[in-house]
């Protein structure tokens, strides 16, 4: 029995002393702080991309708006034009006109009241999109135009390393705001 515990600990000893595996262990604890900052750093860049992405195409499409492109059209049918638009133009954005919302607010010149900050973004568990203004307004009026797109993450694990801000209905709101000035008819 004595035996038994004298080599149990000489064995000790020497595995104690060993250097085999020192690299594995190392390996083990740096891989997943790489594989974080690499994936976090992919996610990120794609979501750059589709951001830059929407603003091109929502900048394209408040273009032609501004020049009178689409005149004396019910503002429904003006929101489903616009949003049809952006979504042609955007590239990189699943199912655009189901996680598009649109804002369109006049500001008027008195006293240039902006609208609200916060944007506002569909809802994709309870399918619903929050009401917000859409209206064209008169000539030389200052206009702002709004949209929101939730998107989803390659990589949901990333969402902790980035620190970014969930949206309801488990996305992520990408949201651009322009302005122009309505030219005279």
């Amino acid at each position: 029995m004595i035996d038994w515990i004298g080599r149990f600990g000489r064995r000790l000893r020497a595995f104690r002393r060993g250097e085999r595996g020192t690299a594995s262990v190392e390996f083990v604890i740096i891989f997943p702080v790489l594989m974080t900052v690499f994936l976090s750093s992919f996610e990120l860049a794609v979501l750059m991309v589709r951001d830059v992405m929407l603003e091109r195409a929502v900048d394209l499409t408040v273009r032609d708006l501004r020049l009178g492109r689409w005149t004396n059209e019910d503002p429904a049918v003006l929101n489903q034009t616009l949003k049809d638009e952006i979504c042609d133009r955007a590239v990189g954005l699943e199912n655009c006109n189901d996680s598009l919302l649109l804002e369109l607010v006049a500001v008027p010149k008195p006293n240039w009241p902006l609208p609200d900050p916060s944007a506002g973004c569909v809802d994709r568990v309870n399918n619903v999109s929050p009401v917000v203004t859409f209206q064209d307004g008169p000539e030389n009026e200052m206009m702002i135009v709004r949209a929101c797109a939730v998107v989803d993450t390659f990589f949901p694990s990333t969402e902790f390393a980035l620190m970014l801000q969930q949206q309801a209905g488990d996305g992520y709101a990408l949201v651009v705001t322009t302005g122009y000035v309505n030219e005279p008819r």
